[in-house]
């Protein structure tokens, strides 16, 4: 079992950005590919960034590339998000999830076990 906490979220006007973090609660972390997702109201989960156990290789939706980067410290067991250049349609909530079945996986099917989310909004 992986319990993933996010952290990060808030308020923000368009432009500026945010950094989201994910603390996973196991010992095993640097074994799983992880990636964010974020559910926007009245919209389906939609897949944002992953990453690979090294952290080698890294995948992106094309509405956020270049302007997101995903990054993760296995030494402390977190995953990142640095958000740049927000605009208001990345408001949402992320989450961020863990696999050990797939790799650079952007179906949210594919992925195990998720966090409680964290609210991102961004003003216009």
């Amino acid at each position: 079992q992986v319990h993933l906490v996010e952290s990060g979220g808030g308020l923000v006007q368009a432009g500026g950005s945010l950094r989201l973090s994910c603390a996973a609660s196991t010992r095993t972390f640097g074994n799983y590919n992880m990636g964010w997702f974020r559910q926007a109201p009245g919209k389906e989960r939609e897949f944002v960034a992953t990453i690979t156990w090294t952290g080698g290789s890294t995948r992106y939706a094309d509405s956020v590339k270049g302007r997101f980067t995903i990054s993760r410290d296995n030494g402390k067991n977190t995953v990142y998000l640095q958000m740049n250049s927000l605009k208001p349609e990345d408001t949402a909530v992320y989450y961020c999830a863990a696999t050990f079945r797939g790799y650079l996986v952007s179906d949210p099917i594919q992925y195990d076990y998720w966090g409680q989310g964290t609210q991102v909004t961004v003003s216009s």
